[in-house]
This record gives structure tokens, C-alpha cells and sequence, in this order.
């Protein structure tokens, strides 16, 4: 499955006052556009709207026949503006916010002339940004499906996130030292005790674990740029949906957590499904269990197959 960069140009004011030319891009998988159901999928951040096919990111969901099957859905996905996935790099970074994010989402989605969706998908960052778009749209999708995220960024990821700012701008390998201080949060303790037990690799004379942790370094470097992750971590530091608006939302809302994620622990999401169970009956609360926190919504497949089916 191969599809195309399709581009959106607009002109775009942000929450800064920024004038701004937006060259939106974004990929259809599946179905011709308004002859399915449309779920739109917002990627975690350092994705991009290559979620199927090949080289998908999400292909072991998404795809034919997989869960969301592109025999059955039109499957859409935009770039965040500045992931560099289609060239385009924003130097101003904190000029953008999440809210800034979700209303040129918004703003792609009229221009196309996509009214509302079938469902609404989004992982870390890319569930924080559905998050902010569903609550200036609340009759956006008929399924809302936010995955190991909040609406808001708590107190121990904004520290994180301060840290990795700190890293990325230095001079000396920014990008692979925040990497690597990133995936301490991706993954757990247990997740990495067990893989590597402490074992040597006496050719590269260090823990297998360390050589694990500079090879994720030095692969980001190869394939990301920095000035996008600058703008990625800021935004994923910046999460803060209005919560009245939250209550709201008409979806149908799944809420997906992983029992040992370190980024967006379970308990806080919990804490969302609880405040929202008040208002309403049609919100529901699944937990992937893993020992490898965070990054488990894009490792533990099988779970995560099995809930979205039986959302879907």
C-alpha cells in the first residue's frame, strides 16, 4: 500500500499572532474520500502520516484486513506542521501550541469538506492534539479513541519534557542525548532489566543496554531533524485542552491507558474516565498491560488489536 503526500495551503494566524502560510500535508490510505467511513489517525511524535502499508507505522493495525481495515474505512492522517515528514521545518517553534495544532487539523478537515468522522485515533502527542480537537468540536466524530495520553500535561511530564528542552538545546549531540534520556521515559525499569540482564558486550566494551540506548540515539539522528523534535517535545509539553469544554463532547469516548506508562501514567487517565463517567454513561476505560510502559501502545499489538475491535 503506497499512497501519496497530498498538500493543503492556507493562511493561519496562531494563538501568538503569528501570521503563518500553512502547507498542510497529509495521506488517504483505503477507501475513496466520503465513499466509507472516515477515521482520521493523529500520529504520536516522531510519526507521520505514514500509518499504512509497508513502511506504515500503525501497519499492524491498520491495513487490509486488519483491525481498521482499508477495505472497509477511509483512513486519514495529516503531519504535524514542522515533523519534517514532508520537508517543511518551523525554526519559531513556541510560536505553535497544541491548541495551534488542532485548529489547522480543524481547519484541513473543512477544507476538504470533511463534515465529521467515523472516529477520531490518536497516540501520546497525536491523543493530546484529538483531544484539543474534539473540544472546540464536539459532534467532530461518532467515536473518539484517545490512547496513552491526557488532555492535559501533568507536572511529571512537563519536568521531562523540561529536561529533554534542556538537551536539545545544547551543542553537543542534542538530538541523541535527549533520545536517550527519552526512551528512559518511553520504557520502564522492568521493560529493560529484563531484556538485557546486565549483560556485556565485550566487542563494544559496554551493557548491551547502553548500546541499545546509543543506537535509538544515533537512529533518530539519521532520520529526524532537530528542529522538529524542538517543536514536538514543545507541544507535547503544552497539552492543556479546556476541561469544561471536555464535558461537551458527544462521542462515544475510549479511553486507552498502559498499566506502567511513565509519560501518561493509568491513574491519571483513570482520573479523566472517572471525572467523565459523571457526566455520562458513554465513556469507557481499557488498560493495555505491559512491562514496557509507554512505548506498549505501539509494541503490544495483540492487546491493542483486541480492544479497538471490539470498539470498532
Amino acid at each position: 500500500m503506497k499512497t501519496e503526500l497530498n498538500y493543503i495551503n492556507f493562511l493561519y494566524q496562531t494563538h501568538s499572532k503569528k501570521e503563518v502560510t500553512i502547507s498542510l500535508s497529509y495521506q488517504l490510505f483505503g477507501q475513496d474520500l466520503f465513499s466509507a467511513p472516515i477515521i482520521l489517525i493523529n500520529h504520536a511524535l516522531t510519526g507521520n502520516s505514514n500509518v499504512a502499508g509497508e513502511k506504515g507505522w500503525w501497519k499492524q493495525l491498520v491495513g487490509e484486513n486488519q483491525i481498521i481495515d482499508t477495505n472497509t474505512y477511509t483512513v486519514l492522517c495529516f503531519n504535524i506542521i514542522g515533523n519534517g515528514y514532508d520537508d517543511f521545518l518551523i525554526d519559531e517553534y513556541e510560536d505553535f501550541t497544541c491548541e495551534d495544532i488542532a485548529n489547522i487539523f480543524l481547519k484541513g478537515l473543512t477544507i476538504l469538506n470533511i463534515k465529521s468522522l467515523y472516529a477520531l485515533i490518536g497516540g501520546s502527542l497525536g491523543g493530546g492534539i484529538a483531544w484539543e480537537m474534539i473540544a472546540k468540536n464536539p459532534t467532530l466524530t461518532k467515536v473518539f479513541i484517545p490512547i496513552a495520553c491526557d488532555f492535559k500535561t501533568h507536572d511529571w511530564l512537563h519536568a521531562q519534557c523540561l529536561v529533554q528542552k534542556f538537551l536539545l538545546n545544547q551543542n553537543d549531540e542534542p538530538l541523541q542525548k535527549a533520545r536517550i534520556h527519552a526512551m528512559l521515559c518511553y520504557r520502564t525499569p522492568d521493560s529493560l532489566n529484563v531484556r538485557f540482564q546486565n549483560r556485556y558486550n565485550e566487542e563494544k566494551q559496554c551493557l548491551e543496554s547502553e548500546d541499545w540506548l546509543v543506537y535509538h540515539g544515533n537512529a533518530l539522528h539519521q532520520r529526524y531533524h532537530l528542529e522538529a523534535y524542538k517543536l514536538m517535545n514543545h507541544l507535547l509539553m503544552n497539552i492543556n485542552t479546556d476541561e469544561k469544554m471536555i464535558k461537551k463532547i458527544e462521542a462515544q469516548i475510549h479511553l486507552i491507558s498502559v498499566d506502567s506508562d511513565l509519560f501518561f501514567p493509568a491513574y491519571e487517565i483513570r482520573m479523566c474516565y472517572e471525572m467523565l463517567k459523571r457526566e455520562r454513561r458513554d465513556v469507557f476505560y481499557h488498560e493495555i498491560k505491559s512491562i514496557h510502559g509507554h512505548d506498549a501502545f505501539l509494541m503490544e499489538y495483540k492487546q491493542l488489536n483486541t480492544i479497538i475491535k471490539n470498539i470498532l
